[in-house]
């Protein structure tokens, strides 16, 4: 399923999902679900592709349904949330039970518990993902899939020390997959009082193990601009702050943007990190890149933050400089 999907279905369905579920979640790639062992029965085989097509068709529709949504709601209609909510349930419903039915028939089969608890986990039956998952994993042992998306979850329920072993299970098992690494390095970075008691190490430490997490995962995956994004925001919740390196972090998502809009984005980024540092000029010089009107609130703000830093730094306003951030970090 679509990211939005993943993301608003799980809004209308349970709420807004924590920060690890967000940042360290996500449903398992095609390909990481066909390294799972199956039966070698043809009829059972041709079965299970029709239901991954019945699953993908469902959950494309839903995604439009979602998507739609939204657009008519901007502009003062769209369906309320109850009765899109019920809509979902009923287009899902069938998927569940064909799953469910196939499974019945065809209890060893990981490809599918695999495929059945991504479709759960994005529909916010968490509990019963982990079942299937769990499931999957007894007749499975080997499949780093199945120990990724386990760790996605007791990322989000605990316990969170498990997370961290399955995920080194994963990538021990399949050591060129970069979602593996990023998942990991974000739930370290969240969790760093775990992470310290696990690993045996101090807090700066646990922010270097999650740095080097992200930057293997860079390595395998170089131009991708929202993993590049996701890693150099990673240095705003670093203290003391490392500006440099999250200078140089940032650099690398310029090279890797796709648009001038993600281009402007981190240009407001480096304005940030450089005010700041007391580089005001080059902030400056920054904040005058962005021209699109989507930034514009964004822009406005941070116009006014280098305005106070400056008169601080000038002794004209005797109240001490606070470090601006994005929000979500």
């Amino acid at each position: 399923m679509k990211q939005l999907l993943a993301l608003s279905l799980g809004l209308l369905l349970a709420g807004a999902a924590s920060a690890a579920e967000k940042n360290a979640g996500g449903r398992a790639t095609r390909a990481e679900t066909d390294l799972a062992a199956g039966t070698t029965n043809a009829a059972a085989a041709r079965e299970y592709e029709k239901l991954l097509e019945m699953d993908d068709a469902a959950q494309a529709e839903v995604d439009k349904w979602i998507r739609d949504n939204q657009q008519f709601a901007a502009h003062g209609g769209g369906v309320p949330a109850p009765d899109l909510n019920l809509k979902i349930r009923e287009r899902l419903r069938p998927v569940r039970e064909a799953y469910e039915d196939f499974l019945r028939r065809y209890p060893n089969h990981s490809k599918a518990r695999v495929a059945y608890a991504s479709f759960l986990g994005d529909t916010s039956s968490e509990e019963e993902a982990q079942e299937q998952l769990e499931k999957a994993l007894a007749t499975d042992t080997n499949n780093p899939a199945i120990y990724n998306n386990l760790a996605n979850i007791y990322g989000h329920t605990g316990p969170v020390k498990k997370a961290f072993e399955f995920y080194a299970k994963a990538i021990e098992l399949n050591p060129n997959e970069p979602v593996y690494y990023h998942n990991f390095g974000t739930t370290v970075y969240l969790f760093r009082q775990d992470a310290r008691e696990y690993f045996g190490i101090d807090e700066q430490a646990v922010f270097d193990k999650a740095l080097q997490l992200y930057s293997n995962a860079l390595k395998l995956d170089p131009t991708n601009f929202p993993l590049a994004s996701d890693v150099a925001q990673t240095y705003y919740g670093i203290r003391p702050t490392r500006t440099e390196d999250a200078l140089r972090a940032w650099t690398n998502a310029w090279n890797v943007a796709n648009d001038p809009i993600e281009r402007e984005g981190v240009h407001l980024h480096f304005a940030r990190l450089k005010m700041n540092a007391g580089r005001f000029d080059e902030a400056r010089a920054h904040i005058a890149a962005v021209t699109n009107a989507m930034y514009a609130d964004l822009k406005k703000r941070l116009v006014r933050n280098l305005e106070e830093r400056e008169k601080e730094a000038k002794g004209t306003n005797a109240a001490p400089a606070r470090a601006e951030a994005p929000a979500g970090r």
